[in-house]
C-alpha cells in the first residue's frame, strides 16, 4: 500500500535539495531492465514529437485554407497568430512553477488531454474570433507546455552527457517532426480536408501522448535513489575548475546578464524563423514555387536540422554554448537575406539547409543552456521565464511580415531590415559566459 501511494505522489519536500535525498518509489523504474534515463529519452522524444500540431511548421500548411475558407486576410491571420502565441507565452512561467512543484506526470497528463481537445476544437472554427482562440490553445498547450515538460525531463536525468543525449533525441524529433508532419498535414488535407485533419491529429494525441506521459514521465533520478548519466556522473567538477552543477534560483538567474543575452538571442531566432515558416507557402509563391514545393522544402530543412542537432549536441559537451548561439544567429541573418531571393528549386534547397542549420543550433542551445548554467533544482521556473521570452518573440514574427506583404506586395524590404537584429545579437552572444556567483564576503 505504501509503494502504491508513493507511486502516485511525486512531490518532493520543497525544503529539501531535490538532488540530495530520495523519497519516491516507482514500480515502472524498478522493473526497467535498463537505466531509466534511456526510457526518459524515449518518452521525451515522443512528447516533443507530439507538440507538432502546435508548431509553426505544421500550422503553416493550414494557413492558406484558413484565409480562403474563413474569409480572413493574411494580416488578420498573422495578427491572430501573434496574439495567440503571446498569450501562450504568458502562461509558461506558471506552468514552469507547477512543473517544479507537481512533477512531470501530472503536468503532461493534463496538458495532453487539453491539447487533444484543442485539435478537435480547431475542426469546428467558423470565423476569425474562433481561429484566434484556437491559436491560443495550440500554442499554449503544444509548443509551450508540452514542449517544455518534455525537454525538462531529459535535462533532469542527464547532466554530464546532456548535450550528446539531447542531440541524439533532436535527430529523431527533427526527422519525424519537422520532416514528416508538414507533409503528413498536406496529405491529410488533400485527402480529407483540413477540418477532418485536425480531428485526426487530436485523436492521435489522445491515443499516444496521454498514456505515454502518465506511464513513463518521472521526476529527476535522485528522487528515486538513482544518479544522472546512468550513475556515472560522480565527479564533482567539469574539466579542472567548473562545478558539475550549481543550482540557482529563478531570481538569481534573472539577475545574470548572460541569461538575458541568451534569452534575447534565442527569442530573435524564434521570432524570425517563425515568421519565415508561417509565410513559407506565400514566400515560395512569390518566387514562382508551389505549395507542394514549400511543404517539400521542409525535408532538407529537417535533414539539416537533425544533423546539426546531433553534432551541436556533442559539441555542447565540449564547447562553450555562446559560440553555438553566435553561429545560430549568423545563420538566421543569412536565411533572412536569402528568403526573398529564391530563384528556383536549387536556391530553395540551399535556403532550407541554412534555415535547418539555424534551427538545429537554436534548438540545442535552448535545450541545454539553462540546466548547464543554472542547475536542475529550479529548472522549471527558469525555463518558464526563458520560454516566455522565446515564445513571446516567436509571436511577433508573422505579423510584420504579413503586413509588409499586404502593404508592399513583397517580403523583401521587411526581411532585409530584420537581418540587422540577429547580426547585432550574434556579437553580444560572444560575451554570454556561464555565470559565476560572487564569493561570499566574510565579516
Amino acid at each position: 500500500m505504501l509503494q502504491a501511494k508513493q507511486e502516485h505522489t511525486e512531490t518532493p519536500n520543497p525544503g529539501d535539495e531535490s538532488t540530495a535525498r530520495p523519497n519516491l518509489t516507482s514500480r515502472v523504474i524498478t522493473a526497467s531492465p535498463i537505466y531509466y534515463g534511456w526510457v526518459i529519452v524515449f518518452a521525451g522524444i515522443v512528447g516533443r514529437l507530439m507538440t507538432s500540431p502546435g508548431q509553426t511548421y505544421t500550422i503553416s500548411i493550414f494557413i492558406e485554407h484558413f484565409i480562403r475558407d474563413l474569409g480572413v486576410s493574411r494580416s488578420m491571420v498573422s495578427t491572430l497568430y501573434t496574439i495567440g502565441t503571446m498569450t501562450a507565452a504568458l502562461s509558461l512561467p506558471f506552468v514552469g512553477r507547477q512543473l517544479d512543484r507537481r512533477g512531470p506526470r501530472f503536468i503532461v497528463g493534463v496538458v495532453s488531454v487539453l491539447f487533444a481537445l484543442a485539435c478537435v476544437y480547431m475542426s469546428t472554427i467558423q470565423n476569425a474570433f474562433m481561429l484566434g482562440i484556437g491559436f491560443v490553445l495550440l500554442r499554449t498547450l503544444g509548443q509551450g507546455a508540452l514542449g517544455m515538460v518534455s525537454g525538462n525531463i531529459i535535462n533532469q536525468w542527464w547532466v554530464r552527457r546532456r548535450g550528446t543525449i539531447l542531440g541524439m533525441a533532436g535527430v529523431v524529433t527533427a526527422l519525424l517532426g519537422n520532416g514528416m508532419f508538414p507533409s503528413l498535414a498536406h496529405g491529410l488535407i488533400g485527402a480529407y480536408g483540413w477540418r477532418s485533419s485536425y480531428l485526426m491529429l487530436g485523436g492521435m494525441l489522445a491515443a499516444i501522448m496521454v498514456p505515454m506521459g502518465l506511464l513513463l514521465y518521472r521526476w529527476q533520478p535522485e528522487a528515486y535513489g538513482l544518479k544522472p548519466d546512468a550513475g556515472k556522473a560522480k565527479e564533482s567538477t567539469i574539466g579542472n575548475d567548473e562545478p558539475l552543477e550549481e543550482n540557482w534560483t529563478r531570481a538569481e538567474a534573472l539577475r545574470a546578464p548572460s541569461f538575458w543575452i541568451i534569452a534575447l538571442g534565442l527569442s530573435s531566432i524564434a521570432m524570425l524563423s517563425t515568421g519565415l515558416q508561417f509565410h513559407m507557402v506565400s514566400i515560395f509563391a512569390d518566387s514562382g514555387l508551389s505549395e507542394a514545393a514549400a511543404a517539400t522544402a521542409y525535408l532538407p530543412l529537417s535533414a539539416t536540422l537533425a544533423v546539426v542537432m546531433l553534432l551541436s549536441g556533442i559539441l555542447l559537451d565540449r564547447v562553450p554554448v555562446r559560440y553555438l548561439l553566435f553561429a545560430a544567429l549568423i545563420g538566421q541573418t543569412l536565411s533572412l537575406l536569402a528568403a526573398p531571393r529564391l530563384t528556383g528549386q536549387a536556391t530553395a534547397l540551399a535556403y532550407g539547409i541554412v534555415l535547418g542549420a539555424t534551427g538545429g543550433l537554436q534548438n540545442m542551445v535552448g535545450q541545454v543552456v539553462w540546466a548547464n548554467y543554472f542547475g536542475r533544482k529550479h529548472l522549471g521556473a527558469i525555463m518558464g521565464v526563458s520560454s516566455l521570452v522565446t515564445i513571446a518573440g516567436s509571436s511577433l514574427g508573422p505579423l510584420p511580415m504579413g503586413i509588409a506583404r499586404d502593404a508592399m506586395g513583397s517580403y523583401q524590404w521587411a526581411l532585409t531590415v530584420s537581418a540587422i537584429l540577429p547580426f547585432a545579437l550574434a556579437i553580444l552572444a560572444l560575451f554570454a559566459k556561464r555565470p559565476q556567483r560572487e564569493p561570499a564576503i566574510e565579516v
